[in-house]
């Protein structure tokens, strides 16, 4: 007979979790390491672009603008700003901030899947068959989360500050950190809030939230929604129904996953009971 799986011991759970970390933290630091070396390919052509007039995202704007008759204000012609460093160790210390966000970015299927690893052995069988595949999507909606913050927030951002002026006597000259912090910003944050599909089915499968629960406040989160949409983009309504349906998209489908773990719960509970 195969003996029994040996129970770990809280001091056992910590090595474990210390472990987890540890690599978890390697997983990063190779990610900033990459991101670090290959300087020029991250800057020019990652970071600057959001602030050159041909970004793609500008040029989408302006063409899907043109098929539908609007005018030019989703055409950007010039950035209106110039980026300048104001410090000495400036550069320098952008260049490590950038590799450590990138790398964390990099390796955050890495992450998931270490802390996958760590959950894993204190779930049953059932529970490990009903998480099949949950690094992958939680790794696809990070993910999806940075290319929207990248390709959409942070460029719609970028245009409307960076253009904005109380006085044309008064030039926009952005300080480099300043530029740099709106970018990472933006795309970490929004691929943590890109989570929010897997966060209501960990919530729905301990009690905490259930579909009733999100159908009863759906309109103060689509209150919510408009708001950060109206904060982050520039003052037109179009713009802002951009950022909001995706997010709304997230919350309505976090209602149907509630939903549907709930049933699955339920009927797992009813067949053991029938058993």
């Amino acid at each position: 007979m195969a003996e029994a799986k040996k129970e770990l011991t809280f001091l056992d759970h910590l090595e474990a979790l210390r472990w987890t970390l540890v690599r978890s933290a390697a997983g990063a630091f190779v990610g900033m390491v990459l991101v670090f070396v290959f300087k020029e390919v991250v800057f020019d052509r990652v970071i600057l672009a959001p602030q050159r007039p041909d970004f793609v995202t500008y040029r989408a704007f302006c063409h899907l603008a043109q098929r539908l008759g609007l005018d030019r204000s989703f055409c950007m012609d010039a950035t209106g700003f110039t980026l300048m460093n104001t410090t000495m160790a400036g550069q320098f210390l952008v260049h490590l901030t950038v590799s450590m966000a990138g790398g964390l970015i990099l390796a955050m299927p890495y992450i998931l899947w270490e802390l996958w690893r760590f959950v894993k052995p204190g779930l049953k069988a059932a529970e490990q068959r009903s998480l099949r595949g949950v690094v992958f999507f939680a790794s696809l909606l990070f993910l999806s989360g940075v290319l929207f913050g990248y390709y959409v927030l942070a460029p719609m951002s970028i245009q409307f500050l960076g253009t904005y002026t109380v006085s044309a006597a008064v030039p926009n000259l952005v300080d480099l950190r300043s530029y740099i912090g709106t970018i990472t910003s933006l795309t970490l944050w929004t691929g943590v809030l890109f989570e929010l599909p897997l966060l209501v089915y960990f919530m729905a499968r301990t009690g905490l939230v259930g579909p009733a629960f999100l159908r009863t406040y759906r309109r103060h989160a689509y209150v919510l929604i408009l708001i950060i949409a109206a904060i982050i983009t520039p003052p037109d309504v179009t713009s802002q129904l951009i950022v909001s349906f995706p997010l709304i998209v997230l919350y309505e489908g976090s209602i149907l996953l509630a939903a549907r773990t709930i049933r699955a719960m339920d009927k797992t509970a009813a067949n053991g009971t029938r058993a």
